[in-house]
């Protein structure tokens, strides 16, 4: 349970309307390339590069994991139970594959060499939609329950899982202030982004309290990346901008995404350079755009070649400097921020 909940003084208000093109926008623009996945209108979704340098992805209309060898085009797919809905999945440093059962209140675990899936189900009925799984440094799994309302903490080794009350609000749609996307911080202190309402929280592993920042009133933020300096950047869906949230002084600053208040931003990644990468959605095609954190300049946009419908959520490989994704239009792909001259 919630151990005590805090909110911190709400900053003085600056917003920067920033739609600067790069001096050498060529050199700036990532190359975006995708695969088509076979498994029609399945939503492929939440990409991750595994150890051997696979992706795996989950079909969340489709219920199955799958794994894309990008050197030779080649799926491969692992079915689960009807009615799973995998919203998101994770992949530890020995292949095994741990995805969130947002349908079915459990997360799963998948031996890539068997196909066999081991259930950890929820211990609390609330707990019926397990969202987005992050690992910590630990090698532990934090993750956020959206309509449920809890943020969740399970131990690897013993699958014993912990939740956490996030606040309640009053009106929209229901109680629930929707805890959605979640990163870790070099502390291994998740954050989570409130997507029902204007916060931003933060949660302490060793008292499991929750520590809330408020965001500018009519913010909506939905994904959320953490920089090398620890600063916390996050995507506003409903307002159309990037903002800013330090801990201790809680919400800094916001800048509007170049297609302002219609942009709907979404997916979500930052690069080793502390360049946020976000697509906005709410336009087609979809449309990277990246935001340096150090000179605070848009520094390039690009389209997704094959609509993207909405692409939902991101993830970096330092190893390849590429941005992987699945879209609505049943395609995975990846944009190459360093591509060969």
């Amino acid at each position: 349970m919630l151990n005590g909940f805090r909110i911190g003084a709400l900053a003085s208000l600056a917003t920067a309307a920033v739609f600067a093109t790069p001096i050498d926008a060529q050199e700036a623009l990532p190359v975006v390339e995708e695969w088509t996945v076979p498994y029609a209108e399945s939503r492929p979704r939440d990409p991750m590069v595994a150890p051997d340098g696979r992706v795996w992805f989950v079909g969340q209309a489709a219920h199955y994991a799958a794994v894309l060898d990008p050197e030779t085009g080649e799926f491969t797919r692992y079915d689960m139970d009807d009615g799973t809905g995998p919203h998101n999945l994770i992949v530890d440093e020995d292949g095994m594959v741990y995805y969130a059962g947002n349908r079915a209140n459990h997360i799963g675990i998948i031996n890539p060499e068997t196909g066999a899936i081991e259930k950890v189900m929820m211990p609390d009925e609330r707990a019926r939609d397990p969202h987005t799984l992050i690992w910590d440094g630990n090698g532990d799994i934090w993750f956020t329950v959206q309509q449920g309302n809890l943020i969740g903490f399970m131990d690897k080794e013993s699958q014993q899982v912990r939740l956490v009350d996030a606040p309640e609000i009053q009106g929209g749609r229901g109680t629930s202030s929707r805890p959605y996307g979640i990163k870790i911080d070099s502390h291994d202190r998740p954050w989570i982004a409130h997507f029902g309402t204007n916060l931003i929280g933060m949660i302490d592993p060793g008292s499991f309290e929750l520590i809330g920042y408020d965001l500018p009133e009519g913010s909506r933020p939905r994904r959320l990346e953490i920089d090398s300096q620890d600063r916390i950047w996050y995507v506003d869906y409903s307002r159309g901008k990037i903002g800013l949230v330090v801990e201790g002084d809680g919400f800094l600053k916001e800048w509007d995404l170049p297609a302002g208040e219609q942009s709907r931003p979404y997916g979500m990644a930052i690069d080793k350079n502390d360049v946020v990468w976000a697509v906005e959605t709410g336009i087609q095609p979809n449309r990277f755009v990246g935001f340096d954190t150090k000179t605070e300049e848009f520094v390039g946009m690009v389209e997704v070649g094959s609509g993207g419908g909405t692409i939902r959520h991101m993830y970096y490989d330092a190893e390849t400097d590429s941005i992987w994704f699945g879209t609505d239009v049943n395609t995975v792909g990846r944009a190459v921020l360093s591509p060969q001259k």
